[in-house]
């Protein structure tokens, strides 16, 4: 089972999620390592990067809901200015 899960979802599904109401969270060009320890919602509002696991890496940018979970260990790596909405559910 993937630990992190990229979707597309529609103007309707952001605004019935209340996704503009959730802080925001903003990261200049970087590589750095990450492990959460709570699994994490996010929309990707500007950036690109990616983000590598043991198994795969992944590409994530702008339009993208991403769903990080609980004991991931990763490596960010900022290809450009990232600025995210995000919420713990």
């Amino acid at each position: 089972m993937d630990k992190i899960i990229i979707e597309k979802l529609s103007k309707q599904e952001i605004k019935d999620r209340e996704i503009a109401s959730w802080p925001t969270w903003s990261k200049e060009i970087s590589r750095f390592e990450y492990t959460y320890v709570a699994t994490e919602e996010c929309y990707i509002v500007e950036g690109a990067f990616t983000v590598e696991t043991d198994e795969k890496t992944y590409h994530i940018e702008a339009g993208d809901f991403v769903t990080f979970k609980i004991n991931l260990h990763c490596t960010w790596d900022i290809k450009s200015p990232v600025r995210k909405h995000y919420n713990f559910p």
